[in-house]
């Protein structure tokens, strides 16, 4: 079977449009784009029109195999560009201040949820514990790690709670989380290839040598280069080339996921002066084209014909466990380091959001639950991913208005030697 390029460049023209008017639509109701462009691949794809006897009419969009394969390449370029741009963005200034207790909280920000998904996971397979189904169960449990720093923090700048202790360490932690989620990643899709702990914790640590190696190399010339070639297109070039390179070498060399490469590649680059002109580089270049056909294809290649009820119980449990190992995990591990209980139940609150690593990771590990087109364990998380986003990026700021209501406000000024906590009671944090 083969494709027409023709057809490719109609699918193109469909999916960027429909994407595009759906992102926009869903950010006028208050929820991420991301919602939009899969709500998109949905729609137009043979998802749902599939269901229906339309002869020959399967959808916009309803590639054959070949074609569907085409478009799975460039949602793989996609999911690379998001996962390079959240590491540019990433602060080693915020990584340095955030300290023990942002580090602590991340680290069961991460550990709780995966623990809980993958507990409630194993129950609705049957409690089955066979090596197979713990890894799938493991991989769908690895959705509910990620936390949403966009979300996070245009709900903090929105109640004016971004300086204050308790914003700076939500985002420090939502930083960490995201790190240490990809991290775990590359080490479950490495097991789920069939390698043993040893040997996959092994490859894990050679990769992060040469990423760090070769990285700290690249970043003195990539500073070189921006120094003396401000704003120049050649540097985005180049660090695309790296990003490339990176996520090659970590999928091929060291069984790691290929977004691990990226997020690495983007994480050396991040804090020099031509960072952020790279980063909006990167966004036009993936946002044009790649990213919305990544969010678009999730929906495009999604199969409802064997949708069961019980599968829309396991998406509704497995939100509330992702919401409640959030809240429950950060809060708890936070009152060690001296916030009250308030301000635990605060930074659990501002943890729950997830957005589009929460897909790239559903991404990832797809060829741990599919096999010839079926899900080995009985459960595809696609709608529990998708309904786990659109929740959480409802409640997140929801209930960060509901536990800041009638806080004081509070920001730490430093002058030489002396610091200063201003305190001011605020009765609607939304409106200062």
């Amino acid at each position: 079977m083969e494709f027409d390029v023709i057809n490719i460049l109609y699918y193109c023209a469909v999916i960027l449009l429909f994407t595009k008017l759906l992102g926009i639509a869903t950010r006028k109701i208050g929820l991420p784009q991301v919602v939009g462009m899969i709500l998109a691949g949905l729609l137009i794809g043979p998802a749902i029109f599939g269901q229906f006897d339309l002869g020959a009419f399967k959808g916009l969009v309803a590639p054959n195999p070949v074609e569907m394969e085409v478009l799975k390449s460039f949602s793989q370029i996609g999911v690379v560009f998001i996962l390079f741009s959240s590491g540019l963005e990433t602060d080693f200034n915020d990584l340095k201040k955030s300290g023990a207790a942002a580090t602590a909280i991340a680290i069961a920000g991460v550990l709780v949820p995966v623990a809980l998904g993958t507990g409630v996971s194993l129950l609705f397979m049957g409690g089955d514990f066979s090596n197979e189904k713990l890894m799938n169960a493991l991989f769908i449990g690895m959705i509910l790690s990620a936390t949403s720093v966009g979300i996070t923090v245009e709900t903090l700048k929105e109640l004016g709670k971004l300086n204050t202790r308790v914003g700076t360490t939500i985002l420090s932690a939502a930083i960490i989380d995201d790190v240490l989620g990809i991290i775990l990643l590359s080490i479950v899709t490495s097991l789920g290839g069939g390698g043993n702990i040893a040997t996959t914790l092994l490859k894990a640590g050679g990769f992060f040598v040469f990423t760090i190696g070769i990285g700290i190399i690249l970043r003195i010339l990539f500073k070189h280069l921006s120094q003396k070639y401000p704003h120049k297109r050649r540097t985005g070039i180049f660090a695309l080339a790296m990003c490339f390179f990176f996520s090659f070498c970590a999928e091929r060399f060291f069984g790691i996921a290929a977004i691990t490469g990226a997020y690495m590649a983007g994480l050396m680059l991040s804090g020099l002066n031509d960072t952020s002109f790279v980063d909006r580089k990167v966004v036009i270049s993936g946002y044009m084209i790649f990213t919305p056909m990544f969010f678009a294809y999730i929906g495009i290649s999604a199969d409802f014909s064997n949708f069961k009820s019980s599968e829309l119980i396991f998406a509704l449990v497995f939100v509330a466990v992702g919401i409640i190992g959030k809240i429950a995990g950060c809060g708890i591990i936070a009152k060690p380091f001296k916030y009250k209980n308030r301000e635990a139940l605060t930074i659990g609150c501002g943890m729950i959001a997830r957005g589009e690593v929460a897909l790239a990771i559903y991404a990832t590990g797809q060829s741990l639950i599919y096999y010839e087109g079926k899900t080995l364990a009985g459960i595809d998380p696609l709608v529990p991913t998708i309904l786990l986003i659109v929740m959480t990026s409802i409640l997140c700021p929801i209930f960060l208005k509901l536990v800041f209501k009638n806080q004081t406000h509070e920001t730490v000024e430093i002058s030489g030697d002396k610091t200063t906590i201003h305190t001011e009671a605020i009765e609607n944090p939304s409106e200062k």
